[in-house]
């Protein structure tokens, strides 16, 4: 028996040899992000620190009294 099942542990050796090979050509370029989606990441990450900060006071002043 020399074909290991897949619940086998693989060397990196032999999951590098079974990766099927991927033409970087066919996935095309990149599409450049418009400034409207920069806009929503900085306004998303801003509320999220908001809300971490907002919370955080909330469990201070009740919780950890």
């Amino acid at each position: 028996m020399s074909s290991q099942s897949p619940f086998e542990p693989h060397t990196e050796e032999e999951v590098v040899e079974r990766a099927p090979e991927v033409d970087e050509s066919a996935l095309g370029e990149c599409e450049p992000w418009d400034s409207w989606e920069t806009k929503l990441v900085w306004w998303s990450i801003g509320i999220g620190i908001a809300g971490l900060i907002v919370l955080g006071a909330i469990i201070n002043v009740t919780i950890l009294k």
